[in-house]
């Protein structure tokens, strides 16, 4: 009954962490700058949910995630002594999130799985970051929907739906696919169907097993294809 298979893609297809790190440090040490990257990468992201909890909650209106990760870019710049950094060098820097590589088995299971299934990113980016990662990474996907086709963010019931529904689909026909239990949940209990792929090496909050019983479990994108049949 899967038609479509929808993508969480921050820690799930792109690997977030090194990517980010790997940017800061391009940018930043021509500069003379020398921190701990990874931790930068982590402190930035740690502002990721509640910052996007506000736009969810209603206490600020929807503004897409190149806005909010330039709103904690400026939060935790202090911490990391980039007081001084100029805004053509904030701006660059906030364009890490655009330059993520895809994690190895994407690369290899995705032509495959496009064999068989519409695919679509449902992420909590906007296109501009989804359509630059696709292109970093050679990635084809038949549409990109999510957060700013929903004007909110995940978990909200609104962006899964309304990704189905620009297919012309029904929740059933569509399969969310993270390595986030959490985002599983919330796709499962709008009517989609679930696929968990582990990410033990995506960093802090990773999940090598899932929370919960959720349709397919795999430890990689070659087995998820393996497993849809792909």
């Amino acid at each position: 009954m899967v038609r479509a298979l929808f993508f969480d893609v921050f820690g799930t297809v792109v690997d977030w962490r090194n990517g980010v790190a790997r940017e800061a440090r391009r940018i930043l040490e021509p500069l003379g700058v020398a921190i701990d990257w990874t931790a930068f990468a982590d402190a930035w992201r740690d502002r990721y949910q509640p910052t996007m909890q506000k736009v969810r909650s209603g206490q600020m209106p929807y503004a897409n995630l190149d806005v909010l990760h330039r709103e904690n870019l400026e939060q935790i710049k202090g911490t990391f002594g980039l007081d001084r950094l100029d805004d053509a060098t904030l701006a660059a820097l906030n364009l890490a999130w655009h330059r993520l590589d895809a994690w190895d088995d994407a690369k290899r299971a995705f032509p495959r799985l496009h064999k068989r299934f519409l695919m679509a990113p449902v992420s909590n980016g906007n296109i501009a970051i989804m359509v630059d990662i696709a292109r970093h990474n050679g990635i084809v996907w038949d549409a990109i929907l999510g957060a700013e086709i929903a004007r909110d963010f995940k978990p909200k019931p609104r962006v899964y739906l309304s990704a189905a529904e620009a297919l012309a689909l029904r929740p059933e026909e569509c399969m969310m696919v993270a390595a986030h239990s959490s985002d599983l949940a919330a796709a499962r209990k709008n009517g989609l169907k679930t696929a968990f792929v582990a990410r033990p090496n995506e960093g802090p909050g990773k999940e090598s097993e899932p929370a919960e019983a959720f349709d397919v479990v795999a430890r990689s994108f070659d087995e998820l294809a393996q497993k849809l049949g792909a």
